[in-house]
């Protein structure tokens, strides 16, 4: 199985924004706990690429790691030669996209409109990343399903526990997870760990039913 297979069959993209460096090894540990082994670090936490090898050190792999708000093809190499098994970016980066296929990792661009999606899919997109999802909601995703069926979509941004299952029964082939599964700024004890952990088993309940 690929990157790309595994990442498609786990579903869930954690995506990780304004941790601290030293908590990234404690939250990818509890998400991993929780069934959620794909995760997004994004490019301004500070030491991005250190950490996405210490992730790949740390769980081989049971997590595919990848960078996320990738806004330039140069970010995106150095993230590669880091380790990183993905590149995300909010936009489409034609680029971007690029470098990452040059160098054989997966490239998830975002985009909202129909154009965004068909250019980004033509220029080598694996997956185009929705975003932001709930800006339209389900409804203008299933839409997009319409004209679009070949390319893979994923939803990110206001996707939570209450609407995920239906952006999966609109044609989703993964989503991103941010705000509604993680806040580092809330992430202070062991307990509020072992929150993020029963967070993640309640998104990963919701996919095994999808």
């Amino acid at each position: 199985m690929t990157k790309l297979d595994e990442l498609k069959h786990r579903k869930l993209v954690a995506v990780i924004r304004g941790a601290r460096p030293d908590q990234i090894i404690p939250i990818a540990r509890a998400l991993k706990e929780g069934g959620i082994r794909t995760l997004e670090i994004t490019v301004e936490t500070p030491k991005v690429c250190h950490l996405i090898e210490r992730v790949k050190e740390e769980f081989g792999d049971d997590i595919i790691a990848g960078a996320g708000t990738v806004l330039d093809p140069e970010t995106a190499r150095a993230a590669i030669m880091a380790g990183a098994e993905f590149i995300f970016s909010p936009t489409v980066n034609v680029e971007t996209i690029k470098m990452a296929k040059r160098y054989g990792v997966i490239s998830i661009p975002g985009a909202l409109t129909p154009t965004e999606i068909l250019t980004a899919y033509e220029h080598g997109a694996d997956i185009i990343k929705v975003f932001p999802a709930n800006t339209l909601g389900v409804s203008y995703f299933k839409n997009l399903k319409g004209p679009l069926p070949h390319i893979p979509l994923m939803p990110t941004g206001g996707v939570n526990l209450e609407n995920i299952a239906s952006f999966f029964k609109a044609g989703a082939i993964a989503a991103g997870l941010g705000g509604s599964l993680i806040n580092p700024t809330k992430l202070i004890s062991n307990e509020d760990y072992t929150m993020l952990t029963e967070t993640a088993k309640k998104f990963s309940a919701i996919v095994l039913k999808s």
